[in-house]
């Protein structure tokens, strides 16, 4: 069994942990994103995500998905099946791996399993946590589906990534960190990628 040494571990690749695992990376965080590939998504037909006027679930997840891998995401198709807490941060193994991270972020929709093993508190069925996604457990996040009972929209689950993210590296940064592009960003980010 080998392991994989990294700054931030996602755990889940829908909106929620794709919107973190982008952020994240984005911003100079080694990210590994550890996903079944068993998203909602890819049942869902999107009339209500802001700035999509009509997409089919399963192109959404393609789109985003590249858009992860464009910036260096390691993306992993596995099932964590073990989540544990270390001396330096996390601990997620799979059936081959296992893969080590200061931070984690779980993002498996309503599947709380591995939240519970980690001992993260609970309100009622639902992880507790704050606008800043951060659970009971110090580095530990949990987002969409997981955190709350019924608000259960794409949307809704991607900010909650985010906002993961975002919490993630202000505490990097030592400082409110705000992810705020201009278009000069875009075209340097696309033309170092060859885009247009």
């Amino acid at each position: 069994m080998s392991e994989t040494d990294t700054d931030v571990l996602v755990v889940g690749g829908g909106p929620a942990g794709l919107s973190a695992a982008l952020f994240v990376q984005k911003n100079g965080l080694e990210t590994v994103c550890l996903d079944t590939d068993e998203t909602w998504m890819q049942k869902a037909h999107l009339f209500n995500y802001l700035g999509i006027g009509s997409v089919d679930g399963s192109a959404f997840m393609e789109t985003a998905r590249s858009q992860v891998d464009s910036f260096g995401v390691d993306r992993i198709e596995a099932e964590v099946n073990d989540l544990n807490e270390t001396d330096e941060g996390f601990a997620a193994k799979t059936d081959g791996d296992s893969y080590a991270g200061r931070y984690v972020v779980l993002a498996t929709g309503a599947a709380r399993d591995l939240a519970e093993s980690l001992g993260c508190a609970f309100d009622g069925d639902v992880v507790d946590v704050g606008v800043t996604m951060e659970t009971s457990i110090e580095d530990a996040y949990a987002t969409g589906a997981m955190v709350r009972t019924e608000e259960w929209q794409a949307i809704i689950s991607a900010g909650d990534g985010a906002a993961a993210a975002l919490n993630i590296l202000s505490k990097e940064k030592g400082e409110h960190f705000h992810d705020f592009d201009v278009p000069a960003d875009a075209d340097a980010v696309f033309g170092a990628m060859g885009g247009e």
